[in-house]
């Protein structure tokens, strides 16, 4: 790939189908609306594409901003070239990647529009990469402020208790993540730390990242969910975190699995799980193996994944679960069984487990049990009954309003097309009326 296509500028450019004369004849007729005067030519655009010369901040980038569609916040925020859209290719992992990956997602954020999403196939050769690539040295990085150890352990701190209440208290909490992960990033940056101290920003980063991530995936955001995993595995990877990055690359997986793209879901956890370490992660991992299994009809390798997750899931272990899989439970180990021998067929079966995950879950996990009444809602559809649907469905459709869960009122919404057949059963027409309701 050559300098000009490899650069944000050109990325976005091109996006649009415009040449370098194109665009500078653009930004000259957004200065001309602001009153104002600008020489850009197409070799001006060249300098900046290759890296020979910068926009000026305060006078160039603004109108290249208002050219693109890009709210200003992004560029007085994120400085150049990071306000930039990137292309849809990943980064490579490597060293210098982990703060552009997080400079790239926050930018996402700040401005939302729709953003490219990653291919299936670039997805799949980063997973390569992330199984075949040791990290790392950390290096002291030169700068003059130094992080202490009150101000690390306020850092982290404050970045579990989001990450803790991010699922149930999305809105109150998605500004927050995004403003703390931001100073998390700025701290990597520009200040001075020691290597372990280092590998704690990291993993903070990368949790954050992660965090953030669920969040546009549940609002349906693809694209900037793809940008900010992609994040969270570059600092998971930078900070020797490998169970955390083989989990963010499974929340990768489990998005295909939801874009109808079972095949990919399933290369990329091939890479992930054998380099797992603790037996909660290799579990989560084998799980998600599963349901990929079952959405392709692949019932030994279905059946031999749930298997191997129970087994993990009984493995005795010394050290406590990693954070970003410690809330996997038996309850999960039976609910999404459940899942995979419903997409099988074998409904009576799938309907005593998801039973036994849905009395096994905790009061707290309000999202996850929206989900697996879902699931039942869904299985009984198959099974002829809309009546105990309706009814199953109405109650998900309570808790997934109760919590702000949009993706749990999606996956209800994907029942209409067969409930709509059942109109006048008990039940039915009043879910259906109280879904064309909710926002």
């Amino acid at each position: 790939m050559n300098d000009e296509i490899r650069h944000s500028l050109a990325h976005a450019r091109n996006e649009r189908g415009w040449s370098q004369e194109e665009l500078a004849r653009r930004i000259r007729q957004a200065a001309a609306r602001r009153g104002l005067r600008s020489g850009t030519r197409g070799s001006r655009v060249s300098k900046w594409e290759t890296g020979r010369a910068e926009p000026d901040e305060e006078e160039s980038q603004p109108l290249i901003a208002e050219v693109l569609g890009i709210d200003y916040a992004a560029v007085a925020h994120l400085g150049w070239p990071h306000w930039l859209p990137g292309p849809d290719n990943p980064l490579p992992l490597g060293p210098h990647n982990a703060i552009p990956s997080l400079r790239e997602a926050l930018m996402t954020s700040l401005d939302r529009r729709s953003f490219i999403a990653y291919t299936s196939g670039s997805l799949a050769v980063l997973a390569h990469q992330w199984a075949v690539t040791e990290p790392g040295q950390f290096t002291r990085i030169a700068a003059p402020d130094e992080v202490d150890a009150e101000m690390l352990d306020w850092l982290e701190g404050t970045g579990t208790e989001l990450i803790r209440l991010a699922t149930e208290r999305r809105r109150r909490t998605r500004h927050l993540l995004d403003a703390h992960l931001t100073t998390v990033t700025d701290f990597i940056s520009e200040s001075r730390y020691t290597p372990a101290a280092g590998q704690r920003l990291h993993t903070l980063a990368a949790s954050l990242s992660q965090a953030i991530a669920w969040q546009h995936f549940d609002e349906r955001r693809h694209a900037s969910a793809g940008r900010f995993w992609h994040a969270a595995l570059h600092n998971a990877h930078t900070a020797h975190q490998r169970d955390l990055g083989a989990g963010i690359l499974s929340d990768l997986a489990y998005q295909l699995l939801w874009l109808k793209d079972a095949r990919t879901a399933v290369d990329i956890l091939e890479h992930a799980i054998p380099r797992t370490q603790h037996p909660t992660a290799r579990s989560l991992l084998h799980l998600r193996q599963a349901r990929a299994f079952a959405v392709l009809n692949e019932s030994g390798l279905c059946r031999r994944a749930l298997t191997a997750a129970e087994k993990a899931m009984n493995t005795p272990s010394y050290d406590p679960a990693p954070a970003w899989c410690s809330w996997m439970s038996h309850a999960d180990l039976a609910g999404d069984s459940g899942r995979c021998l419903a997409d099988l067929g074998h409904h009576r079966q799938a309907h005593q487990l998801m039973d036994e995950g849905i009395l096994l879950l905790p009061a707290t996990r309000s999202k996850t049990r929206s989900v697996f009444l879902t699931y039942q809602a869904e299985t009984y559809l198959r099974d002829g009954e809309p009546d105990i649907a309706a009814a199953t469905a109405n109650l998900s459709l309570d808790l997934a309003s109760r919590i702000d869960a949009p993706r749990c009122v999606t996956m209800i919404r994907d029942l209409e097309p067969e409930l709509s057949r059942y109109a006048h059963t008990v039940g039915v027409a009043e879910l259906l009326e109280r879904l064309r309701t909710v926002g």
